[in-house]
């Protein structure tokens, strides 16, 4: 079963994400900001990351240079309702940009996509 971190401040997100993920056939572990979440991706190893950019105690570029600093492998998702950051998010090492919505249609091809695409270990099918 794969594994997605899913970050952010708004409570109600979390939860959506949750149950809609969950929904896919995915592992969701959530944190409501990047110091719990650096905590959690140590620890839960997820095949992608879903954050948000403007969060307390560490934001979101904050924590993906960390998260990137301990495994550049996993792909991260930057989900925002900021637009403006768009132009930036492949220089900072994202997978990808997207502007939150709580229609999570789009989120959910994109981790497919990302899922997809990504190699799979030997012996794995």
């Amino acid at each position: 079963m794969k594994k997605i971190l899913c970050i952010d401040d708004d409570q109600s997100l979390l939860l959506l994400y949750q149950e809609e993920l969950s929904e896919e056939g995915y592992k969701v572990v959530v944190a409501k900001d990047g110091k719990e979440a650096l905590a959690k991706f140590e620890k839960e190893k997820p095949h992608v990351v879903v954050m948000d950019i403007r969060m307390p105690v560490m934001d979101g570029i904050e924590t993906l240079n960390a998260m990137l600093g301990k495994n550049r492998q996993v792909p991260v998702i930057l989900n925002t309702a900021y637009t403006q950051y768009r132009e930036n998010f492949m220089t900072w090492g994202a997978e990808a940009y997207l502007i939150k919505s709580s229609d999570l249609t789009e989120l959910k091809k994109k981790i497919r996509e990302i899922l997809d695409k990504r190699p799979k270990p030997r012996g794995v099918n």
